[in-house]
C-alpha cells in the first residue's frame, strides 16, 4: 500500500514538472517579439535596400529648401505607393529631420479589415528593407482601453499598408525611435474621446504623432484640387468642425478621415493652433493622367505662441465689435490675413465695469476662426448675456474686456489632477451644464473643493452635484 502511494506521489510530481516546463516553454514563446513582415515592399516601394534609399534620398534632397517653423508637433502624410505620393511625403519628412524625435505615434484608417474603434500594435517590430523598427510596449499598452473598444486586434495589421509606408521615410531621417502604430475602423465619439485622451497621456516633448492619409479619390482633376483645397484650409485651421461638414457633405476627402482628426484633436490638447501646408500634388501632376486622381498633401501642426500684436489685434477687434453693435446693431466684416488668428478657436469674452462683472459668454469648443468667435462672443457678452441688460453706449468707455482662449477639455478622472488657478472647470449632468474660467478661482479665493461646488451651482444644481457628474478640465490663454 505504501509502494502504491509513494508512486502515486512521484507520477504527480512527474506531471508537475512536465506542467512547469510547458508552461516555461509556452511563455518564452509567447513573449518573443513577433515580427511583422513588411506587406508592400515591391509594390509601393522598392524591396532592395539600396534602390530604396535611393529613392528616399532623392525626395529629400527635392525638399531640402523647405521652410522649417520650428518643430512640428504632428504630420500629415500620404500613404501611396512612393512614385505617386512619395513625393510629397518626402516635404513633411525633411521637415523632422534633425529633430530629436524618440516615439512615433502612426495612426492610420483599416483598408482591408472592417471593425469598430482602433487597434493598437503593443509588441513587436516591424520590418522594412532598411531594418527593423521596434514598437513602445510601455507606451502602447497605456493606450489600449478595450471598454471603448480600444484593443489590439492583429489581423487588422496583416496586410495593411497605411503604417508601414511611413516606417522607410521615417528610418531615413531620424535614429534610435520606436514607433506606436494605430489603426482606427468605425470609431463613436466615445471611442474617439477616449482615444485622443490616452494617446495625449503618454506624448513627451520627444513624440510625433503622424496621420497616415491621402485626400480626394479618383476625381477629375480640376475637381480634385477644388475639394483637397477645401481639406488643406480646415486642417491649416485646424478645423475638426469643418473637416466633418465637408465629409459629411462629400466636399471634401481622406481615407485617413478618422486618424486625421484624431491627430488635431490631440494636437490642440498639445497646444498646436496652426496647420501648415508643405507640399500638395495629386496623381495627375505625377504621371499626367488627369481623369481620374488622387489627392496628397503633406502638412504640419504646430504651436505658435501668440505675439503681443496678435493679442492686442484680438482685444482690437473685440472692442470694434461692441462698439459697433452698440452703437449701430451691426456687426462689423473684416478681413483677417494672420494664420494664427484664423484658426479655429474656443473662446470667452468677458466684460467688465468698474471691476464687476457686466457679461460672459464664449465657446466651450472651436466652431468657427478666433478672429470671428472673439466677434461673435463680444457681441453676445455685451448684448445677449441673460444675468444683466444689454451694454450701453454711454457705457462703452467704462468697462474693460478681456478674452480666454480655452484648450480642449480634458474629462477628470481624479480630482486632484484640477489645479487651482491653472485649470477652468466644466461640469455636466443630464440636461444641465455649467463653465467656468480659470481666473475665477484665483479672483475669488476658492480651494479646489469650493471650485467644484461652485461650478456645480453654476449649472443649476446641487453643490455637491460634481461627485456624481462628468467634471472637464482646460487651460487658457487670458487676453486682457
Amino acid at each position: 500500500m505504501e509502494k502504491i502511494k509513494l508512486k502515486v506521489l512521484f507520477m504527480n510530481i512527474i506531471g508537475l514538472l512536465l506542467l512547469i516546463l510547458f508552461s516555461m516553454i509556452h511563455l518564452s514563446c509567447s513573449a518573443q517579439e513577433k515580427e511583422i513582415e513588411p506587406n508592400v515592399a515591391g509594390s509601393f516601394y522598392p524591396s532592395d535596400e539600396k534602390e530604396l534609399k535611393e529613392m528616399i534620398e532623392g525626395f529629400l534632397e527635392k525638399a531640402k529648401d523647405i521652410k522649417r517653423e520650428g518643430r512640428p508637433i504632428a504630420l500629415i502624410s500620404p500613404h501611396a505607393g512612393y512614385i505617386y505620393s512619395g513625393g510629397v511625403a518626402g516635404y513633411g519628412y525633411s521637415a523632422i529631420k534633425g529633430f530629436d524625435y524618440k516615439n512615433i505615434i502612426i495612426i492610420g484608417p483599416s483598408h482591408k479589415v472592417a471593425f469598430k474603434g482602433a487597434s493598437v500594435y503593443v509588441k513587436g517590430v516591424f520590418k522594412t528593407p532598411l531594418g527593423p523598427v521596434k514598437v513602445n510596449e510601455a507606451l502602447a499598452s497605456k493606450i489600449i482601453y478595450e471598454p471603448s473598444n480600444i484593443k489590439f486586434i492583429p489581423e487588422v495589421f496583416e496586410k495593411e499598408h497605411s503604417i508601414e509606408v511611413q516606417l522607410p521615410f521615417l528610418q531615413s531621417v531620424l535614429k534610435d525611435f520606436t514607433i506606436v502604430p494605430i489603426v482606427i475602423g468605425s470609431m463613436d465619439a466615445k471611442t474617439f474621446d477616449r482615444l485622443a485622451s490616452n494617446i495625449f497621456s503618454i506624448v513627451d516633448e520627444r513624440t510625433l504623432i503622424i496621420a497616415s492619409s491621402d485626400l480626394s479619390h479618383y476625381h477629375e482633376y480640376d475637381v480634385a484640387r477644388s475639394m483637397d483645397s477645401n481639406v488643406i484650409d480646415a486642417i491649416e485651421r485646424l478645423s475638426i468642425h469643418d473637416l466633418e461638414n465637408l465629409y459629411s457633405s462629400r466636399k471634401g476627402e481622406l481615407c485617413g478621415y478618422l486618424p486625421v482628426l484624431v491627430t488635431i484633436e490631440v494636437s490642440r490638447m498639445l497646444g498646436a493652433n496652426v496647420g501648415r501646408l508643405y507640399k500638395y500634388e495629386n496623381s495627375g501632376d505625377v504621371i499626367g493622367l488627369k481623369d481620374k486622381v488622387v489627392g496628397y498633401a503633406s502638412m504640419g501642426l504646430y504651436k505658435i505662441p501668440f505675439t503681443n500684436d496678435d493679442k492686442n489685434t484680438l482685444l482690437s477687434i473685440a472692442k470694434s465689435a461692441i462698439r459697433e453693435f452698440v452703437i449701430n446693431k451691426k456687426r462689423i466684416d473684416i478681413d483677417v490675413k494672420n494664420p494664427v488668428l484664423k484658426s479655429d478657436g474656443a473662446v470667452f469674452v468677458t466684460i467688465k465695469k468698474d471691476g464687476l462683472l457686466r457679461g460672459c459668454i464664449g465657446h466651450v469648443r472651436p466652431v468657427m476662426p478666433l478672429y470671428q468667435s472673439v466677434i461673435s462672443n463680444a457681441i453676445s457678452a455685451c448684448s445677449s448675456d441673460p444675468r444683466f441688460e444689454p451694454v450701453k453706449s454711454e457705457e462703452l468707455n467704462d468697462i474693460s474686456i478681456e478674452i480666454s482662449i480655452l484648450s480642449p477639455l480634458k474629462k477628470v478622472r481624479d480630482i486632484n489632477e484640477i489645479e487651482v488657478g491653472r485649470h477652468g472647470l466644466v461640469i455636466r449632468k443630464g440636461f444641465y451644464s455649467g463653465l467656468l474660467l480659470p481666473q475665477v478661482a484665483t479672483e475669488y479665493g476658492w480651494d479646489r473643493e469650493k471650485f467644484l461646488k461652485q461650478v456645480s451651482l453654476k449649472a443649476g444644481l446641487y453643490e455637491d452635484a460634481w461627485k456624481d457628474s462628468d467634471i472637464y478640465i482646460f487651460t487658457a490663454d487670458i487676453i486682457k
